[in-house]
């Protein structure tokens, strides 16, 4: 528990911030739109689970061009 205590929290809230909102923001189009590159329930995982780098590879690579 010590650890935390000498965690800068104002370097690493902001952080957290971000990661939460691309998350929210690339799920709720996930479940929008129709069609995407490859099946949603995958595409909700690497959302889920990469990270940071899940919604920007969803937002990329993820979305079919209409």
């Amino acid at each position: 528990m010590e650890e935390l205590a000498n965690i800068n929290w104002g370097l690493i809230a902001p952080l957290i911030v971000v990661q939460a909102i691309l998350m929210i923001v690339a799920l709720t189009d996930l479940v929008r739109i129709h069609a995407t590159n490859g099946p949603k329930w995958v595409w909700a995982l690497v959302i889920i689970f990469a990270n940071l780098v899940g919604p920007v590879i969803y937002f990329i690579v993820g979305r079919k061009s209409s």
